[in-house]
Parts: C-alpha cells; structure tokens; sequence
C-alpha cells in the first residue's frame, strides 16, 4: 500500500486490527503445524492471545493451564469452541494442566503463550525455554530489572524464539511513525511526551477463604504471602479487569502496564531499542490506604545519551509525540482496543496519525534509508518466526530494555532526587538504594533464584 493510501486511512477511527489470511508454510500437513500451549486462561488470553493465534491455520491450540481450575476447565471449553464456530473443527482431545510445568514437559507441545499476571512472566518463559520450547510473553517482561536479564539472557543462550506482546509494532501507524523519525523527517529529536493514566486507589477488603478451585499459593508465587481476597487476584464469576494490576506486589501500575507499549515506541523510534536513558527522575501519588497501592497521577522526565528528552505523565493524551527541531509527529492507537478496559480516550484520540505538518505523513522513504520490519499482526509474526528461526519484531532483548525503562522509571517515582542509569551495566551509577530495587526477595520455591 503507498504511504498516501495509508495515511487516507489511518487518519480516520482505527476501529479494529488488521485481519491477515492465516499462512501456510507448505501443505498444511501435521507436520507444518506448531502445537501451542496457552498458559493462564484469563481476560487477555480470551480477549485477545487466544483468538489471535488460533485463527492461523499453522498453529493448533492443544493444550491449556490454569491454577484456578475453574479457568482451566472454562478454557478448555473457550478454546474446543472458538475451534468448533471459527473453524468448523470439532477438537475433543485438548489437554489440560493445573500445574505449567507439567505442560512444559509435554513433548507434544511446540510452543507457549504465557498471558499470566506479571508477577508470573520471567519465571516461566525461562523454564519455557529452557524445556526447548519457543514463547509469546505477554508485556511487560518481567517484575523486576533482573530477573528481566536473565531472562533475555536465557533466551539467547537456547536459542529460543520469545515474542513479547508489544502490539503496537505490528499496528501500521506506529511503524511509520517510527520510520520517519528513524529517517530525520521532524529533524532531530529533542523530546518525547508519552500520555499515560494512573489507576485510581480503592476501599480496604477483608480477608476471604481461598476457593476451593484456587491454587493460591502458587498464585502468590515468588511474592510474600499475603491473605486471600477477590479483588487482590481475579474475579471468580466473569473474567473483567483483574485487581492485581493494582497491587505493587505483583507489578508497578500503569507505568509498565502500557508503558511497556509506549516506551518501547519511543525506543523503536529514537533508535535506543538495546540502551536505555542516562539519568531519570520522576515525582507520583500514591494511596496511603486501601488494597490498592499502584501508582496514581505522576510525571517522569528522562535524559538521552543522544540529547533527547522523555516526559511521562498522565496530563498528556494516551500515546507518543516525538518531537523534533523541525516539527512533530503523534502517534496513538486511535480507537482499537484489546479489552474492554483499555485506557483510551474514545473520539478525542481517534485520529491514530498526525503531525505538524500533513507533508511529513506523506513523505516516502527511499531505498538506501531506514526501514523497520513489517509484521501485520504480532501473533502471526510469532508463528512465523517459530519456522524460519529469524528474530520476531519484538524479541526477548527488546523487550526487556522497554520494561527496564519502565521499571527505573518506577523506581524513580519512589526516591526523592535524579537518579543516573549506566544502561551498559544496568545499574545505577553510586546509589546502592536505588540499585536495591533492581531485584525483590523471592518467596520459595518460586521464582527466578530457584530455576535449576
């Protein structure tokens, strides 16, 4: 498609993600296809991994976990369904397992989604890899900058393929408005704002009896025991937005929520995908009271080797703007949405693409400039990958550098002065305190320290 022709449609309400015709690689034989197993079957998974990967026909869904047995078996079903409306397949024989490492020991299964809470992201597709078997990681990578490390570094030791769930580079508007940046058409770059919310904070909740269908402990995982309440976990009756997304325990709030999306097209952009920022200091609300604890309103300022800046705030609209010394490009995901919840702002950021001057969007790139690589849709991508052995669009190292921006940026928002990042070593330069934070105690057995 010519950049005009997109531009034509980008411009208006972007409504829904791109469909892509499922590809076969050769004859769609047994052998051409790449068993999956899904790993947590809650909101995203059903929202979005699941329908995502099973519309391919080179990938078949055989298998699925839950700690909660009641989403095992509700997974189960989801999947034998989707199969059965969507592609005319009766499937009686999908697999179920209470326990992932149990799924992670069946030879049968080629492959992982992991759509867990993100207290239960590294952990996992290490082991996933470690047991020889290729990974979609939903975002962000990891709970903490270390066991994110070691994680890429496990990636890369097996050989392993990891896709991290970082749609936007698979959604057009973003590529391109990377790629002109990429190729100077706004000039130098001299400062990003990224639109981000924070979450609201919540009343006190009461102890509750763990349901008899809840793995709780192992829920808990590498995080220290706290007492059972349903807003602290999921929801037992439907599958809406979890309560965990709002508790520090288990991750840092919306600043690695989509701030794993948004930073990581700020690095697409500046080219700082493997570095990260030289210094960073941040201020940010946060409840005194309430089962609720994640960040509230906040604002983040971040410094460059190359002399850009980055602001971070929930002041400025849901997405980037990449500023430049001869104009300015904004880019958002307009109206698509993965769930119900999703933090957009409905009409008032519609318009996916703009820029200080329409000539810019329309600008084509030469032969001898930058291109970034096309994936029309991150699940397909993956797949792809799977087969032809060559990096997906958002690899294991990639990812990991956008959650680490993320996650010192977290820890800026809890120190009082700047703090100044060697992104080479990833420490921060003489302040133990902060470097403190990289990592978290892990409770026993669970968690990264104990992976033999």
């Amino acid at each position: 498609m010519k950049r005009r022709d997109f531009i034509k449609r980008t411009t208006a309400a972007i409504a829904a993600p791109m469909i892509v015709p499922s590809f076969v690689l050769g004859k769609n034989a047994p052998s051409n296809r790449i068993n999956v197993g899904q790993i947590g079957c809650g909101r995203i998974a059903r929202d979005h991994d699941l329908p995502e990967t099973m519309k391919y026909d080179n990938a078949r869904v055989m298998a699925v976990s839950d700690l909660d047995v009641k989403r095992l078996e509700e997974g189960k079903q989801f999947i034998a369904t989707w199969y059965e409306k969507n592609k005319n397949k009766k499937i009686s024989d999908i697999k179920t397992y209470a326990d992932y490492k149990d799924l992670l020991a069946d030879k049968e299964i080629d492959a992982v989604i992991i759509s867990t809470p993100d207290h239960w992201h590294a952990q996992p597709a290490i082991e996933a890899a470690l047991a020889g078997k290729d990974i979609y990681l939903q975002k962000p990578a990891s709970l903490t900058v270390a066991e994110g490390r070691l994680m890429s570094d496990v990636i890369h030791r097996t050989g392993r393929i990891l896709q991290i769930g970082s749609q936007q580079r698979s959604m057009p508007q973003f590529r391109i408005a990377c790629e002109l940046v990429r190729n100077g058409r706004i000039g130098q770059v001299k400062n990003i704002k990224i639109g981000l919310p924070g979450d609201p904070s919540g009343p006190e909740e009461a102890e509750m009896p763990v349901p008899p269908n809840l793995n709780y402990d192992m829920w808990l995982g590498a995080t220290e025991y706290v007492y059972y309440t349903e807003k602290r976990v999921h929801p037992q009756n439907d599958y809406s937005r979890p309560g965990w997304l709002r508790c520090e325990q288990f991750g840092a709030g919306m600043i690695t929520g989509w701030g794993a999306h948004h930073l990581d097209t700020a690095n697409w952009g500046m080219g700082t995908e493997y570095t990260g920022p030289i210094a960073v200091e941040a201020r940010a609300e946060f409840p005194t009271s309430g089962l609720w604890d994640v960040h509230g309103p906040f604002y983040v300022e971040a410094t460059f080797a190359n002399g850009a800046t980055m602001q971070i705030s929930g002041d400025f609209p849901n997405g980037v703007r990449f500023e430049g010394d001869e104009g300015w490009i904004f880019v958002t995901r307009g109206d698509y949405t993965v769930t119900a919840t999703d933090p957009i702002r409905r009409g008032l950021n519609a318009q996916a693409l703009e820029a200080s001057d329409p000539k810019i969007l329309t600008s084509e790139i030469g032969a001898d400039e930058i291109h970034l690589p096309i994936s029309e849709e991150q699940h397909g991508d993956w797949l792809n990958s799977i087969v032809t052995r060559k990096p997906p669009i958002a690899p294991a190292e990639v990812g990991h550098r956008a959650c680490t921006n993320c996650l010192i940026s977290h820890i800026a928002m809890k120190l009082p002065r700047k703090l100044y990042w060697d992104a080479q070593k990833e420490r921060f330069i003489n302040d133990d305190e902060a470097n403190a934070m990289l990592s978290r105690p892990q409770r026993w057995p669970y968690g990264t320290d104990y992976i033999i």
